[in-house]
């Protein structure tokens, strides 16, 4: 029988998606099953960009240029000025989601066998897409107890090597919501000077930020030009997961030049997804003030029904639509399956992701869980009565 590669083998699973299988067969039983595993948004669509699908009226799909539609980018200019970002056209691929995004940039600025350096817990994806490249994930630790901030610089430098070649950070951050300051970003910045490292970030929920606390992007970072990739996506901000349209950003030429050998290498990115993801840039800014409204009611609902619970903690997180969630349980892939498998609360039962997948350090993250607050209020109340209901007959409840 042919053998299955190296690469294969050590590709992981998705913490997000590994567990669908027992859920699909709760539903079946007649469970009701709340989706609390994967960030994938109930907030509609903006209009506009729908209209765009609906009023397309080209009479042949044909390929976009391999950086993507020249008036999406143009118009993406305009859009990152908002932020006080400025570029060019040609500073942007555009690409099948930010997944994509974050492959062209590992690829072009590292061999197999090189190293990234990644704060964790981290999106878990991370790890996949580090195989895929042939590139080292090197973690240092943020605890919950600091809400995941920023390690200090002592920690970057204890783990750089002559392979070191790009840190890694989401901002604000997915697995944690944790919003980076500016003295965190600057922190950033003076490491990749210092060491001339690439500094990759993942903003695709800079729109999402609580607190009144700003986003602060690598991108408004002054002689860090040369080192920055801006990795962004449309999923998140304008509650289009499926549109798949992502984009790897930079100023550095030389790698831009790199990455579109890749980009041309798959042809082109959606057009469907770049003519609605264009249209979406003109979403009246009241949108986002209601989305935003809507998942600080949603945070606060998680947050205070985590921290009532016994021997449970989270963080209140400032960005993103997520917390880690520390559960006085022995195994969390065992509880997160447990919960799909063996309970319900007056037949309904959470699906929560484990945070063993966020993390590269085995046996990290037993005790935690990621939850995506994208249900709305009265869902998420539900199956927060679920979450404290489970850990009161979990067997390996550990207090």
């Amino acid at each position: 029988m042919p053998t299955i590669s190296q690469k294969g083998r050590q590709m992981p699973e998705s913490p997000i998606r590994k567990l669908v299988p027992f859920a699909e067969v709760a539903k079946k039983r007649g469970v009701k099953v709340y989706h609390l595993n994967i960030g994938q948004p109930d907030i509609e669509t903006p209009e506009v960009a729908l209209n765009a699908i609906r009023n397309f009226d080209e009479r042949v799909i044909e390929y976009s240029h391999s950086a993507g539609i020249i008036s999406y980018r143009e118009k993406l200019v305009d859009y990152y000025k908002r932020y006080d970002i400025h570029i060019t056209a040609n500073d942007i691929i555009i690409t099948a989601g930010a997944s994509e995004a974050i492959l062209f940039a590992m690829n072009s600025t590292m061999d197999d066998g090189d190293e990234i350096i990644i704060p964790e817990p981290f999106y878990a994806n991370y790890n996949g897409f580090a195989v895929n490249a042939g590139v080292k994930v090197v973690p240092i630790p943020s605890g919950i107890e600091t809400g995941f901030a920023l390690p200090p610089i002592s920690e970057f430098e204890k783990v750089i090597t002559s392979r070191t070649k790009a840190i890694m950070v989401c901002n604000p951050n997915n697995p944690t919501g944790y919003l980076y300051s500016k003295e965190e970003v600057e922190t950033l910045r003076d490491i990749a000077l210092k060491h001339d490292l690439y500094l990759f970030a993942d903003e695709v929920y800079r729109e999402f930020c609580y607190d009144e606390k700003d986003h602060i992007s690598v991108m408004n970072l002054e002689g860090l030009e040369q080192n920055v990739v801006l990795i962004d996506s449309v999923s998140k901000r304008y509650s289009a997961c499926g549109f798949r349209v992502g984009a790897m950003i930079s100023k550095n030429k030389e790698l831009m030049a790199t990455a579109m050998k890749f980009a041309q290498a798959r042809l082109s990115p959606p057009t469907f997804g770049q003519v609605a993801a264009e249209a979406a840039i003109d979403t009246p800014e009241e949108y986002f003030e209601n989305v935003l409204n809507e998942y600080l009611a949603r945070r606060d609902v998680v947050v205070e029904a985590i921290n009532s619970i016994k021997g449970a903690f989270c963080p209140n997180p400032s960005g993103a639509f997520y917390v880690v969630a520390k559960l006085p349980i022995d195994d969390s892939d065992r509880f997160c399956q447990w919960l799909l498998e063996d309970f319900n609360y007056n037949g309904e039962t959470v699906m929560l992701a484990p945070a063993t997948g966020f993390y590269a350090t085995k046996g990290k993250g037993l005790d935690e869980v990621r939850i995506s607050y994208v249900l709305n209020v009265d869902d998420l109340k539900g199956s927060m009565k679920c979450l404290e209901e489970a850990l009161k007959v979990y067997p390996g409840r550990t207090i």
